[in-house]
């Protein structure tokens, strides 16, 4: 079994709750209301600008040039991810500045603390495992999306387009291919204490669809 199967494994309980939470669920109907995606849209924003340093951290700590590709394509994949929030942004008559003025929900916070945290006392594969739960859960959360929405012209289209595309897609799988392979014999330990990230970054994720929701 690959390792990304034992992952999914463990969190296949905690990702389904994503397919039915209600920011979800008003995404899929296109009912969603605007504000809150407004909301989250800063959110998401905020948390990125976080999430790139977390990889910079990974930098730091590589031993090969195959482990800093990596983490420095990450870190671009994650600057063209923002270029479409700020598109959206746009539609909504506001801008990064103004965004950056904004404080991060305490779940924002909670959750980028923990990723920092990470990164500054593990290594590379804990910290791809860390950021990996964003990334693939997005994808993953998406093309349900794709599959199931019902409503055409629907505002929330283009942010289902971009995480369940062929350039999110490859990227999501080239990512998996390497925890696959950074995680190939590595010891029960090792394995469990992984899995333990995973499962945390996966609950925060859940944490992060309700920030929206509460304001």
């Amino acid at each position: 079994m690959k390792f990304r199967d034992k992952l999914f494994k463990e969190v296949e309980e905690i990702w389904n709750k994503y397919l039915e939470h209600p920011f979800i669920k008003g995404m899929k109907t296109g009912e969603l209301d605007k504000e809150k995606f407004k909301e989250y849209l800063i959110q998401d924003y905020l948390y990125l600008k976080e999430y790139s340093k977390v990889f910079c951290l990974g930098i730091t700590k590589s031993n090969s040039m195959n482990e800093m590709r990596f983490l420095y394509n990450s870190i671009s994949g994650i600057m063209e991810e923002e270029a479409s929030h700020i598109k959206y942004m746009e539609k909504f008559g506001f801008n990064p500045k103004e965004v950056e003025k904004i404080n991060p929900h305490k779940n924002n916070e909670n959750y980028t603390n923990y990723m920092l945290a990470v990164g500054i006392k593990e290594g590379v594969r804990e910290i791809a495992i860390a950021t990996l739960a964003c990334t693939w859960s997005y994808n993953f959360i998406a093309k349900y999306l794709k599959d199931v929405s019902k409503k055409e012209n629907n505002f929330y289209s283009e942010w289902i387009e971009m995480y369940s595309g062929k350039s999110y897609t490859d990227c999501t799988e080239e990512w998996l291919d390497y925890i696959d392979c950074i995680c190939k014999d590595i010891s029960s330990e090792e394995e469990k204490r992984l899995i333990t990230i995973f499962k945390k970054c996966s609950e925060y994720e859940l944490d992060f669809w309700n920030i929206a929701l509460e304001n």
